[in-house]
């Protein structure tokens, strides 16, 4: 879906989903002031940009993966970022089906 970083607050531009479920690999660095900086990104519907969950609210330096489940539709992201680094790749899940294994 895209790849973001930055050292400020930012908002993304919007983007489609066709499935509604997302995972997001972000990385947070401290920028050597004190106290630990912090790190919070939320999931926005772009229709009526209410926040839907915040998918991210970390303090200090790390990084992890986060996953979002939501209905297909128009998102964008809000990161608030204070004394960090930090960036970010959110990948859309796919949709697949499991199918009963046949029995010989």
């Amino acid at each position: 879906m895209g790849s973001w970083s930055g050292h400020t607050s930012v908002q993304t531009e919007s983007f489609v989903s066709e499935t509604g479920t997302f995972r997001l690999h972000w990385e947070s660095r401290n920028d050597g002031s004190a106290p630990a900086g912090r790190l919070k990104i939320a999931i926005h519907s772009a229709v009526s940009g209410r926040p839907l969950a915040v998918v991210v609210d970390h303090w200090g330096s790390g990084r992890d993966s986060a996953y979002v489940s939501e209905d297909p539709r128009e998102f964008y992201l809000v990161v608030e970022a204070e004394r960090v680094n930090w960036n970010m790749t959110l990948e859309e899940g796919v949709r697949a089906t499991i199918a009963k294994p046949i029995n010989d």
